[in-house]
């Protein structure tokens, strides 16, 4: 384990739930740093810019940069503005995904009829008109993004509906299909995860809570891949799935323990 240069966690469910860190998260940070490992946050949040999660971070007494966090609304923002000329989105979502894209240059705009693409995130406003204006978009030309491919959200005593739940309603209204999905586990992230990084997927553990998004990501790109059962997933689900992670842990606490005991022996 203290061979790999990179660490790459994912937020809601394995650093945190709501505003409160999950067990062994500030140890195991704080071990990492101090033997000069690389730390990225990577998460699929549309409702968070980056500076927002460094300041969530940071608020829960945690070390946190802005070069370290990747987020799903970021990334897509970096999509647009990378791979398509003069896009004007469309966009269903949270304030914080119009300030990546704004961040990134990417104009956006509430006429259906004019945009080139519809970018979909979380959006706790949902409604018929929303989903009318997307898919009157989408009929229109316009190319189906989805930031994410998360379909509900882990919170404090609940599970919530997220970006996916949105695509599926506007992929069936407008009978189009999305045309990329850009956050884990998508090629797309994997790559620029990679690129910011420096580091070579195999010398990198990818730790989540998700088997579809996380523990998919890793394993499609050449990460070791860890599961953490403090959000989605529970221990059943791994019996059933065909994405296996190469650990399970109960909680970050087993990876502290595995840290430590490298320390004590050297």
């Amino acid at each position: 384990m203290m061979d790999l240069d990179g660490y790459f966690f994912d937020l809601d469910g394995t650093i945190l739930l709501g505003e409160q860190l999950l067990p062994g998260v500030s140890e195991t940070l704080a071990v990492l740093r101090q033997t000069g490992k690389k730390i990225l946050f990577l998460s699929n949040t549309t409702t968070r810019t980056r500076m927002d999660c460094v300041n969530r971070l940071r608020k829960l007494g945690l070390e946190a940069h802005l070069e370290e966090i990747v987020t799903a609304a970021f990334t897509a923002a970096i999509y647009l503005r990378e791979g398509t000329q003069e896009p004007l989105v469309f966009a269903v979502g949270e304030p914080a995904l119009f300030s990546e894209l704004d961040e990134q240059g990417v104009e956006h705009t509430m006429d259906p009829l004019a945009a080139t693409h519809v970018l979909v995130g979380m959006d706790m406003h949902f409604d018929y008109d929303k989903l009318h204006q997307a898919m009157t978009a989408v009929r229109n030309g316009a190319a189906l993004i989805a930031a994410n491919p998360d379909p509900n959200c882990p919170v404090v005593g609940d599970v919530i509906p997220d970006t996916w739940s949105m695509v599926k309603a506007i992929e069936a209204a407008s009978c189009i299909a999305p045309h990329a999905v850009i956050g884990k586990p998508s090629e797309h992230y994997a790559a620029k995860v990679q690129e910011w990084s420096g580091l070579s997927a195999e010398r990198c553990l990818m730790v989540g809570d998700r088997l579809e998004t996380d523990i998919l990501f890793g394993s499609n790109h050449g990460f070791y891949t860890a599961l953490v059962l403090t959000g989605v997933t529970a221990k059943g689900d791994i019996e059933q799935s065909l994405i296996q992670p190469d650990y399970v842990w109960d909680s970050l606490d087993d990876l502290l323990s595995i840290l430590t005991m490298h320390k004590e022996q050297v």
